[in-house]
This record gives C-alpha cells, sequence and structure tokens, in this order.
C-alpha cells in the first residue's frame, strides 16, 4: 500500500470512531444543513399530505436542485419517494422524525443538565 492511500483511509474512516448515535445525529445534521432542505420538510409537514407531482413548483428552485435535496432527505429516511405511474408521491416519515426527535433530546439533555463552571457563562 502506498503512503497516500494509507493517509485517505484513516481520514474516511474517522467517524467510526465515534458510537453510533452520534454518527446517526451527524448524519441527521448534515440533512438538515441546507435551507432547502428545510424548506421541503416544511413544505410537505404543511401539506399534511402526500405531494405527487414536482415540488420545485412550490419552492423557488430548479427541479434539478430539488430533486438533489429530496435524494437527501430520502437517504436518511425522513421523507418517502413512491413511484405512481409517472410521479412521484413525496411524504414525511413519522416514524424517522421521531427516532431523529428522541436521539436529539437525549443529546442535548445530556449536555443541559451538566452544570457548567465557566467565569464568561451567563446562564
Amino acid at each position: 500500500m502506498s503512503y497516500v492511500y494509507d493517509i485517505k483511509h484513516i481520514i474516511m474512516n474517522k467517524t467510526e470512531v465515534f458510537d453510533n448515535q452520534l454518527q446517526e445525529l451527524a448524519r441527521f445534521g448534515k440533512a438538515l444543513s441546507h435551507p432547502a432542505r428545510l424548506s421541503i420538510l416544511k413544505y410537505l409537514a404543511e401539506a399534511s399530505t402526500c405531494i405527487s407531482g414536482d415540488i420545485s413548483d412550490s419552492l423557488p428552485l430548479s427541479r434539478s436542485t430539488v430533486s438533489q435535496h429530496l435524494k437527501e432527505l430520502k437517504a436518511i429516511g425522513l421523507i418517502h419517494g413512491e413511484i405512481d405511474g409517472l410521479k412521484i408521491n413525496y411524504c414525511l416519515c413519522p416514524s424517522a422524525i421521531a427516532k431523529y426527535r428522541t436521539l436529539l433530546n437525549a443529546f442535548l439533555e445530556d449536555m443541559e443538565s451538566v452544570e457548567i463552571k465557566c467565569c464568561n457563562s451567563k446562564s
């Protein structure tokens, strides 16, 4: 093996040293890290139903851009996209939303419960 391959292999696998919950939260955070994806989630939530057809008609984004963001949201399971003839029906996935909410709440509660002794801390 070459030195360059060894370094790239080590860097690419750094996430493996963290527990599964942290890795899952990081994937969730990455999926939410773009305002377009947040907008898509908000749009689907406000619709309260599966959306068939072109979501980009309701967002200030091109079809290809919306498609890429939908792909990211589908990859972590926040939405489903089922083919129905020539259209795709997109829906929020309540079980995935509940899972990520539980993970995030537990993560934040762990930090909130720590007594922080910082000279600059105001709360």
